[in-house]
């Protein structure tokens, strides 16, 4: 039993580490480290395409449903851009996801001077950058209405990242840190916080990178 064990672990250890691996290599958006501090940074943010679509629900319910909403529009659920063409296109995975709470479960809306609170928030948009190697005249488009292309421009984040897995409450502590950091640094919030997850569900929670993202005003 131990030596069955052993041998278990011994093979575990580096499916872990292939996924991990294969995980770092897919595209991530560009950015610029302008500050760090432990597990904060400020990150500048180069302009980018994504694909953008607003769920309901809780965390979870929100992110599963937009996740395979717009995983249908990159796996081909789409149309080339070309206007001549009537084929469709796979377009790659890329990291991270994220996630933004729009409203609470009384119907408010984005209210930013007392914050949206993960657990009351039932509105979600859900978000994919899109591969560097498009530009908005040759992405391919959505099938799906629901589904949007934005572009978006260079944006300043603070950025706290962590392991582990994303409950409402962890995720909201989280943030709280990260908006306890700001306001000790001085810095002025311009967004609600967005979650940013970068790896497969399958992923042991030890290897998995989440980060809090809240935009700020940046003043070197």
């Amino acid at each position: 039993m131990k030596s069955l064990l052993i041998r278990l672990i011994f093979i575990f250890i580096p499916l872990c580490l292939l996924v991990h691996i294969k995980a770092m290599a897919i595209e991530e958006p560009k950015f610029t480290v302008l500050l760090k501090e432990d597990a904060f940074e400020v990150r500048e943010y180069e302009k980018r395409l994504s694909a953008v679509t607003v769920t309901s629900g809780d965390m979870d319910q929100a992110g599963n449903q937009g996740f395979r909403r717009i995983a249908d529009f990159i796996f081909g659920n789409n149309k080339a851009s070309s206007p001549e063409s009537s084929a469709s296109e796979k377009i790659a995975m890329t990291a991270p996801v994220v996630m933004m709470p729009l409203k609470t479960e009384s119907g408010n809306a984005d209210n930013l001077a007392s914050g949206l609170k993960v657990k009351e928030s039932n509105s979600w948009q859900v978000e994919f950058s899109m591969p560097s190697a498009y530009d908005a005249n040759t992405l391919p488009k959505p099938n799906n209405p629901d589904v949007k292309i934005t572009s978006v421009p260079n944006k300043t984040y603070a950025v706290l990242t962590y392991s582990g897995l994303n409950t409402e409450k962890r995720v909201q502590e989280k943030i709280d840190s990260l908006k306890a950091w700001l306001q000790q640094k001085g810095f002025s919030e311009k967004s609600q916080a967005i979650l940013a997850r970068y790896n497969p569900p399958w992923t042991l929670p030890p290897w998995r990178r989440n980060e809090i993202w809240i935009e700020i005003a940046w003043t070197p």
